[in-house]
């Protein structure tokens, strides 16, 4: 097996017969964050959408541990390790923290056991999910909510957790604290994170390695140290 835990080469794909997606090529190698960048528009959330099968590739190749995605359904993408947090949370308004959080138990199979000390783990992670536990997903502040989608995506056992936009709209105290669950989970060694962003600070904070979008493909990629102020002149102010 390569180092590479997930592979995209030469990925398109199309949305009402547009080519948005026009030769996507990154990597994410185990047990790192890695930042994948731009301006609004440029196709980020398209290609999240694609490697969890949600947005069909019209060309190009996805692999995940060595294995093609494209015949596989987005269950099955879950199924075989790769958590999904979309924009937006997609949690389940009427149904209470618990019941949200027993929604990602739900993908593997475990023993109560199991069960119980995944569900330790992320009330570690997020003591505020325990302490309201009896709430319902639709009055929780979007903060909230966003710890709770992350830690039901973690409840899935992803050996990728792929995040859009997790700052969007929090509170900066959040904001912390989820870059520290961030940098928490990459220490533990379980799961690297692909990370679509538009703080820049944040992605300097945490991540280990970058790729930036421009109109449907990677224009430019490194370790994060080279995310200068002049690379972000360039490809990410608007």
């Amino acid at each position: 097996m390569s180092d590479s835990l997930l592979t995209l080469n030469t990925v398109e794909a199309k949305i009402g017969g547009s080519l948005i997606l026009r030769g996507v090529d990154f990597s994410i190698n185990t047990n790192e964050v890695h930042a994948l960048m731009g301006r609004n528009g440029v196709g980020k959330t398209t290609t999240l959408r694609t490697i969890m099968g949600e947005q069909s590739a019209s060309a190009g190749s996805l692999t995940f541990l060595d294995q093609d995605l494209s015949s596989l359904s987005p269950a099955s993408r879950a199924r075989l390790g790769i958590g999904y947090v979309p924009q937006g949370r997609d949690i389940f308004s009427q149904l209470t923290i618990k019941e949200n959080l027993y929604a990602g138990l739900t993908v593997k199979k475990r023993t109560k056991t199991e069960m119980r000390d995944a569900l330790d783990r992320v009330y570690a992670l997020f003591p505020i999910l325990h302490e309201m536990g009896s709430r319902k997903g639709g009055v929780l502040s979007g903060g909230q909510q966003q710890q709770l989608a992350i830690g039901r995506a973690i409840l899935t056992d992803p050996k990728l957790l792929i995040l859009d936009e997790p700052t969007e709209g929090i509170q900066p105290s959040i904001i912390d604290q989820i870059g520290d669950t961030l940098k928490m989970l990459k220490n533990e060694g379980s799961m690297s994170i692909l990370l679509v962003e538009q703080y820049v600070d944040f992605c300097r904070e945490i991540a280990d390695r970058f790729s930036i979008m421009d109109r449907g493909r990677v224009t430019t990629s490194g370790v994060i140290a080279d995310l200068t102020d002049e690379v972000v002149h360039e490809h990410l102010e608007v």
